[in-house]
């Protein structure tokens, strides 16, 4: 009896073995609500190729960090619908590619509203204006769709400025009566002239003078992740400059639409607006 028990606990192991989980996945997160991002961590038992993320009906490649541990970053875009979502993985091991997948329950968020009464030229531009617009969107659109397939960014994400980033992420405006596009950045309250850093390493996209962001800094970090500085007084970097972490790349100012001095930080992750806050709490130093 006793020697049966034990072929049969020896043909349980070996079952466990065989049967063992290929993939494997955790996650990290402040909340699952819009505009926060997600750290995906993917344990692959064997050698995988490659490894990549469908979420959001966006796919996300993720990067290797040790053998057989992958990690992808998924953002959660401020207008996402609060609901359930399936996270799939797929590891290419091979000719064989593996799957695994994960809910997202994300829940509703919400965001601050203002409503203000401003001059009618802040609402409805002039048509040189608008030509100017136009310009930027199209030079914009054709920035952000052409990342760097490779990481740039590594070790931790560091506050650009010092000063205090207040919860402007997210605000819906009505200018006039007039519904805005939501506000897809987070302010830090800083002085003219405050050196601003670069949140990480990555390659100068873009380094000019904006309508609506005014002197705008954007730093590619690879793998479908931006960061765009704003409303700059000067800017020190020029387009396809290398910068590293903590990098001085201009300083703060006032240009572009605003009523004030202060640092405008937008961070897209794979065409997702996320709160920076989000990735400074997850990546690098809190807020």
């Amino acid at each position: 009896m006793t020697k049966l028990l034990a072929v049969a606990v020896c043909a349980l192991g070996l079952s466990a073995a065989v049967f063992a989980e290929p993939v494997t996945i955790d996650t990290a997160y402040r909340a699952l609500k819009p505009g926060e991002l997600v750290v995906v961590t993917i344990n692959v038992e064997g050698t995988a190729s490659a490894v990549r993320v469908n979420a959001f009906r966006r796919m996300i490649p993720a990067f290797q960090v040790s053998d057989g541990v992958w990690r992808a970053l998924v953002g959660i875009d401020l207008e996402e619908r609060p609901g359930r979502y399936q996270m799939e993985v797929e590891a290419v091991m091979g000719s064989t590619v593996v799957r695994e997948s994960r809910p997202l329950i994300v829940t509703a968020r919400k965001f601050p509203t203002r409503t203000l009464r401003v001059n009618p030229a802040f609402v409805n531009p002039s048509p040189d204006e608008l030509a100017h617009i136009r310009k930027d969107q199209a030079f914009l659109s054709e920035v952000y769709a052409r990342p760097a397939a490779t990481r740039l960014w590594s070790g931790s994400f560091v506050r650009p400025v010092p000063g205090e980033a207040n919860s402007s992420f997210g605000t819906r405006s009505v200018f006039n009566g007039e519904p805005r596009s939501p506000h897809g950045g987070t302010d830090f309250l800083s002085p003219t002239g405050t050196p601003i850093k670069s949140p990480n390493a990555g390659r100068v996209v873009c380094a000019r003078d904006l309508y609506f962001t005014g002197n705008t800094v954007i730093i590619d970090h690879g793998l479908g992740m931006f960061s765009m500085l704003a409303h700059l007084s000067r800017l020190d970097v020029q387009e396809g400059d290398s910068v590293r972490a903590a990098q001085p790349v201009g300083l703060v100012g006032a240009t572009g639409r605003v009523t004030g001095p202060h640092l405008h930080w937008a961070l897209s992750v794979n065409g997702a607006r996320v709160d920076p806050l989000s990735a400074l709490e997850l990546l690098g130093s809190p807020p």
